[in-house]
């Protein structure tokens, strides 16, 4: 049976290269698995960083963040794109920019829903979540050529 879900998509940035709403909205349908009330919010740097300092204490902006304030039914969330900095990390990893949101919105989906990757085992089976649901996409394994891409810590 299909989840459903509402998802609002604000463009809080002046890059020209975000992808649209329902590329979004693939991309969440196909990580998420549960109900779900998730706002997607794209930043630039300066909001990312602001977001960064004062919920993680780092002082950069970093790719993706992702804030839980129910995980109840319906799970209830924010997931925050930095644009610049996703559109930095996929120049230089030579990866395709739409790919790399899908990623980048993939992985913020599934620590949405309780995932994470600080233990090494907890990792594994993250990027090989991420790997299969982006592979049902049509996107290519994004942990092959150029390693863990998704947030330095």
């Amino acid at each position: 049976m299909e989840k459903s879900f509402k998802l609002t998509v604000q463009y809080a940035t002046d890059s020209k290269d975000v992808p649209a709403r329902p590329l979004f909205r693939r991309w969440v349908k196909a990580a998420l698995m549960q109900e779900a009330e998730i706002v997607l919010r794209i930043v630039d740097e300066a909001e990312g960083c602001e977001l960064n300092h004062q919920f993680r204490n780092k002082e950069y902006a970093t790719n993706v963040l992702t804030f839980v304030y129910d995980d109840m039914q319906p799970l209830t969330g924010d997931i925050v794109l930095c644009a610049p900095v996703v559109s930095k990390e996929a120049q230089q990893q030579h990866k395709n920019l739409t790919a790399h949101y899908a990623h980048l919105t993939v992985h913020g989906i599934l620590h949405l829903q309780g995932y994470d990757h600080i233990e090494e085992a907890e990792a594994v089976v993250m990027e090989q979540m991420e790997t299969q649901i982006l592979a049902r996409l049509g996107y290519d394994d994004p942990y092959t050529e150029h390693g863990n891409a998704i947030s330095p810590q």
